[in-house]
């Protein structure tokens, strides 16, 4: 999935997103577009999400030339940075990774999102279905164990267990399972929900992971004209923070 959003020419879809928090949902529109191949290819990806008089903005823009993100959240002030995506070229060589790679899965957007899915996550069943009469693959995700036991070291032989930790183990707000709707001619993620075990605390210890957060792209156009106007990005310099060490730090060579 992630090598074929790699390859195509173009990718324009509409965002819709649905996240519980404690007692409030928020609801998110957006879209993503992705234009080029290589090292010539550029994406947009912005949402809005907003619950009672809470609005929250972000965009992760690629130009080319930099990486740009923007953030804001009610009335406070808008985060603005900037990472320099030759920068994080450099440091793709120094893994040996071809001259020519996509860097979109270590920069942000869609492809970072399901880049990082996949290094958490492990994918063990995929079950063929339909999705407004589209065939498609759901696959199921829970966290891979090496990885879990690290973030939750007081828990890691639980972790490392055939059966793993269960939902309502986890602390509150973490995911336990992750699963995604794929094309399957094209291999496009159509769906990707977030599971985790809902109820108040404490909880029951067998309560199991239902949806809390649904993100799904629709009206999904692939390898039709995108406006190239969309990348092209001119923020004012006040307040912009550099953000390219941070971003060459955590670039690693992404799972096998």
């Amino acid at each position: 999935m992630l090598a074929e959003l790699g390859r195509v020419d173009s990718i324009s879809a509409r965002l819709r997103q649905r996240t519980r928090v404690g007692g409030r949902v928020l609801i998110g529109t957006g879209r993503y577009l992705q234009q080029g191949r290589g090292v010539d290819q550029r994406f947009r990806f912005e949402m809005v999400l907003e619950a009672d008089s809470e609005r929250f903005e972000l965009l992760e823009l690629a130009d080319g030339l930099s990486l740009w993100q923007y953030q804001r959240q009610g009335e406070q002030p808008p985060r603005l940075k900037r990472a320099d995506i030759a920068r994080v070229r450099s440091r793709l060589d120094e893994f040996d990774l071809a001259a020519d790679a996509v860097a979109t899965p270590y920069l942000g957007g869609l492809q970072r999102s399901l880049a990082e899915i996949r290094q958490w996550f492990r994918f063990t069943s995929a079950e063929a279905g339909t999705l407004e009469g589209l065939a498609v693959w759901q696959v199921e995700g829970r966290w891979s164990p090496d990885l879990l036991a690290a973030i939750l070291p007081e828990q890691a032989e639980a972790a490392r267990s055939p059966g793993g930790i269960p939902p309502a183990a986890l602390p509150e707000g973490m995911p336990a399972a992750v699963s995604l709707v794929i094309g399957s001619g094209r291999l496009f993620p159509f769906r990707v929900e977030w599971r985790a075990a809902a109820g108040r605390r404490p909880l029951a210890p067998d309560a199991e992971a239902e949806p809390f957060s649904v993100l799904e792209l629709y009206d999904v156009r692939i390898n039709e004209p995108v406006d190239s106007s969309a990348f092209v990005y001119r923020p004012a310099a006040e307040g912009l923070v550099d953000m390219t060490e941070t971003v060459v730090k955590r670039t690693q060579p992404l799972r096998p």
